[in-house]
């Protein structure tokens, strides 16, 4: 049995992974897709990377150390608001604190941003995914959504900042769309889908 472990604790992430790489098969063998916490394993990892695709792959290759005959994914993705020079980018999980709720990030971020007009609102989230294979080949890659800061909190399908990132394509928040749409056009369906289709050359 092929696995794809993938480096990552959050329930929320996991959800969106394994609904997009439903049905991965490799030479004709289907993929069992599960989270490093479902097979036992986590590692203390320091993400000391300077950009999200260093962390994506001190992630992958951290992980990879204890399950050598898998294929291990993982992903640094985060926020990054143009007006506040790309913060809180690859800090968007540990910014404020690590165990500070997601409210309070978007609070203090849409505060940040108080008068700021429309226009200079601009943000995008950035996905970076690693995938370390056995044998040791490491292979990335990289996508992004634009939109902007919004003025509050919107929508309850999303998590993290998906309240406050306005996509004016739709007229919504991440957290508004719906869970097929967010996975069409989000940085972390495209990149999962990128590295879906990486795989089926690399293996």
């Amino acid at each position: 049995m092929r696995r794809i472990i993938f480096a990552t604790g959050n329930q929320d992430k996991m959800r969106e992974i394994k609904k997009i790489l439903a049905g991965l098969t490799i030479d004709g063998e289907e993929v069992t897709v599960c989270s490093m916490k479902e097979v036992g394993i986590n590692p203390e990892i320091v993400e000391d990377g300077k950009t999200f695709e260093e962390n994506a792959i001190i992630k992958a290759k951290a992980v990879a150390g204890y399950v050598p005959d898998a294929i291990v994914l993982a992903d640094d993705s985060g926020l990054e608001v143009d007006y506040l020079n790309k913060e809180p980018g690859i800090y968007s999980a540990r910014y404020l604190g690590e165990d500070t709720p997601y409210s309070i990030k978007n609070a203090n971020l849409i505060e940040r941003l108080s008068g700021i007009a429309d226009e200079k609102r601009t943000a995008r989230f950035v996905c970076a995914i690693a995938a370390a294979l056995p044998g040791g080949k490491v292979i990335t890659e990289t996508a992004t959504i634009e939109g902007r800061i919004g003025y509050e909190e919107k929508g309850e399908n999303g998590f993290g900042y998906d309240p406050i990132f306005y996509v004016p394509a739709y007229g919504k928040t991440t957290a508004e769309l719906s869970e097929e749409d967010k996975n069409e056009i989000s940085h972390r369906g495209k990149a999962l889908r990128a590295i879906r289709e990486r795989l089926l050359t690399e293996i």
